[in-house]
């Protein structure tokens, strides 16, 4: 991923970097109805994030086993912590890589700064990590990941498609994957029922 490693290289966060993206109600793409994601990286070449209100039916024993992290009967013995972390589905693209996005107490040398205190990580360290309960305090793991091009993102937002507001670590990391759109909704201050269809033109 190009927009990962440039971020990686590049001090200046985009503008968007460490935002909530809350899809609105005329979301014309199915995958994303009723999603929160978060990005993590954004610049003028495109942008990257998460879904992070959308699960998998793969359980994280389950993935750390078909990785080869682990065998079944170590993956039953897992601390309940690591047996109930819940793998998300980030987004339609590359569906068999995985992130963790997670506070800043855990960094290895791959961890990407989001933001002054959450960090993404794509290696399997992190895994192993969490699995031995070495892991970071707060995280949340997806497999495939929400892109766009350049320009496509700002696009999208400008004809309607997306709310933005900036992210809270408590309401990324919080277990309540269920509610989570409408409580960042009302988080802003936003009923539902008044959100608007049309894009507005002045």
């Amino acid at each position: 991923m190009d927009l990962l490693r440039h971020k990686k290289t590049v001090a200046s966060r985009g503008f968007l970097d460490d935002q909530f993206l809350i899809a609105m109600p005329g979301m014309k793409d199915d995958r994303f109805t009723r999603s929160v994601i978060y990005v993590c990286a954004h610049s003028d070449e495109g942008a990257m994030g998460l879904i992070i209100n959308q699960t998998q039916q793969m359980l994280f024993p389950d993935l750390l086993v078909q990785l080869g992290i682990m065998n079944e009967q170590e993956a039953i013995r897992l601390p309940a912590q690591a047996r109930d972390f819940v793998v998300r589905n980030g987004g339609p693209v590359d569906r068999s890589r995985g992130f963790v996005l997670h506070s800043g107490d855990y960094r290895v040398e791959s961890s990407l700064t989001v933001s002054d205190d959450i960090c993404l990580t794509a290696t399997v360290d992190i895994l192993r990590a969490i699995s031995s309960g070495r892991g970071p305090r707060h995280a949340l793991m997806a497999l495939g990941y929400s892109g766009w091009g350049a320009g496509q993102l700002e696009t999208e937002i400008a004809e309607n498609g997306w709310l933005t507001c900036p992210a809270s670590a408590e309401l990324l990391f919080d277990t309540d994957i269920e509610r989570k759109y409408d409580r960042i909704l009302a988080s802003i201050g936003i009923d539902l029922a008044h959100l608007s269809l049309a894009a507005g033109h002045a």
